[in-house]
Parts: structure tokens; C-alpha cells; sequence
């Protein structure tokens, strides 16, 4: 196999990476706080996709830019984040796990089945890809996408800016405390509330992006597509080991990278077995993940 091909599957993989990796920051953010694995993350990507699609000709009918719509679709998520935390997670906050779980997973089928309703089940094309539409690089036989590095550098610009919010502002500061000791962190005047609200939409405003990022190489998409990639992406927050912020993207770029180059090099019938099997793999050996903290719970 040409060097010229295994370049360009690398570009792919990290471009597919960029998409599970920021997921995989809502999905470590959330656990990081509240301890909950919300499998309805992935359809935040979903609802994020269907806004962008509605977004681009309405602000093309009032003379907008057309970027805007990336705004509107983290503007959206963020507040279905905050709306799914109050009306489903907060009431069950001192619950037992399973029963949280339990609701994340309903939640999800929720969104599924609600935008299947409203929209039908079929694919819808995503053809206006307006701020990634730029041309090719080549260097030799090689071709890089400008894409593929947008995105990368997008997801690495996040995921710096995230970590210096997190370890350096007052929110940030608060955060890591109601992550520590919630009982603690409230004894000393912080809102609990107001940070698990404020952590959720950062998770869903993190999918709103990466609907954007997705739209920009799938081109199409359809009310089910969360399901898939929240869960890869789930993967991905494990493997680098849940409640890392750098964890999670390096666990989302091997995740994309291993999918890209098992298409090449076997078949694309393989690739959700490499995927599965790279998470059996971890919790056997390494549950705490690459760059996760081994913790032990008080009994």
C-alpha cells in the first residue's frame, strides 16, 4: 500500500476522532461531576445535525452568515442539555446509578423516536458544508484536506481551552470541588445546581460542534445516528479514561484512527469488533484507562 494512501487514512481517522473526542469530553464532564454515564449524549450530536440543516436557510433568508448557524446549533444543545438535567436527571439525583442509567437510556430513545416522528426515519442530505468548504492540499503524491486539519485543530483548540477553563477559573475551580465532595463544596457556598447545569451544557454544546464536524465528512444523517456514535464515543471517554479532559480526546482520536485503518487494511465489517473489542480490552487490563486515576469507593 502506497505511503500517499496510509497518510491520507491517517487525515480520515483523526477527522472521525475529532467527532468522538468531543463527545467524549460531554461524557467525561458529566461523569466527572454527577457520576452519570448520559447515553443520551450521542443524540445531542443528532438534534445538533437537524438544527444546523433548518438554521442555514432561514438565516440565508434574513441576509445572516451563514457560520451562524454552527451558534445556533451550540446554542440549542446547550439548552436541551440544561432542560434534560432538570426535567430528568436532577429529580433522580440522589437515586440509586442504575436508576439514572436507566433514564439516560430512555432519554435517548426519546430524542430517537420524537425526531423520527416529526422529520420520518429517512437520511437527510447535508450539503452546504459552508465554513469547511476549502481546497486541497498537496505535497508530492500525497493529498491533505484542509478539512480533516480544521477539524483536528478545532478539536485540539477545545480541548486546551477546556482544560485551562477547568483549572483556572472560579467556575472551573467549582466544578472540581462538587466533583471532589459535593457536601463540601455546598458548605462553602457553591451551587450545585447551578454547576451541574452549567457542566451539562458544556457537554451538549461540545456535540452541537461535533454535529457540525460530522455533517462536514458524512454528509448525511438521520434521527438514529446519535446511538452509534455515542457509543463509540463512550469507548473512546473509557479508553482514555473517564474524567480525563485529555484522556477523552486522546480516546477519541485512536478510536477514529483504529476505525480508519481496520477499513483499510481489513474491511468495514470489522470495525465495529476492533472498536468493542479495544473496550473489553481496557476494562479487562486497564479499567482506569490510559490516562485515567485508579480511584476506591468508601464503603
Amino acid at each position: 500500500m502506497r505511503l500517499n494512501t496510509i497518510i491520507e487514512q491517517i487525515m480520515n481517522g483523526l477527522q472521525k476522532g475529532s467527532v468522538y473526542a468531543l463527545v467524549a469530553l460531554g461524557y467525561t464532564m458529566v461523569y466527572g461531576i454527577v457520576k452519570l454515564i448520559n447515553f443520551a449524549h450521542g443524540d445531542f450530536i443528532m438534534v445538533g445535525a437537524y438544527t444546523t440543516i433548518f438554521s442555514i436557510p432561514l438565516l440565508a433568508s434574513i441576509g445572516c452568515p451563514l457560520w451562524l448557524s454552527i451558534i445556533v446549533a451550540i446554542l440549542i444543545c446547550s439548552l436541551l442539555g440544561i432542560l434534560t438535567e432538570k426535567v430528568a436527571y436532577k429529580p433522580l439525583r440522589q437515586s440509586s446509578r442504575i436508576t439514572s442509567l436507566i433514564t439516560a437510556i430512555a432519554i435517548s430513545l426519546l430524542l430517537q423516536n420524537l425526531f423520527a416522528k416529526l422529520f420520518t426515519s429517512s437520511a437527510r442530505m447535508f450539503t452546504q458544508v459552508f465554513i469547511f468548504d476549502v481546497p486541497t492540499i498537496i505535497i508530492g503524491t500525497v493529498k491533505l484536506h484542509k478539512v480533516s486539519i480544521l477539524t483536528c485543530a478545532i478539536s485540539i483548540v477545545v480541548m486546551v481551552c477546556l482544560q485551562l477553563f477547568v483549572k483556572k477559573t472560579k467556575m472551573g475551580k467549582a466544578m472540581r470541588a462538587v466533583s471532589e465532595n459535593p457536601d463540601a463544596a455546598k458548605l462553602m457556598g457553591i451551587s450545585i445546581n447551578r454547576v451541574v447545569s452549567f457542566t451539562f451544557a458544556i457537554g451538549a454544546g461540545l456535540a452541537g460542534l461535533a454535529a457540525i464536524i460530522f455533517c462536514s465528512y458524512s454528509m448525511s444523517f438521520d434521527p438514529y445516528v446519535g446511538g452509534s456514535l455515542g457509543i463509540k464515543a463512550f469507548v473512546a471517554a473509557v479508553l482514555g479514561g473517564i474524567g480525563s479532559i485529555p484522556g477523552a480526546m486522546l480516546g477519541g482520536f485512536l478510536i477514529g484512527l483504529s476505525e480508519s485503518m481496520t477499513q483499510t487494511f481489513l474491511s468495514s465489517e470489522w470495525v465495529d469488533i476492533i472498536v468493542f473489542s479495544i473496550l473489553i480490552f481496557i476494562l479487562l487490563f486497564k479499567p482506569s484507562g490510559l490516562m485515567g486515576k485508579m480511584t476506591s469507593e468508601k464503603v
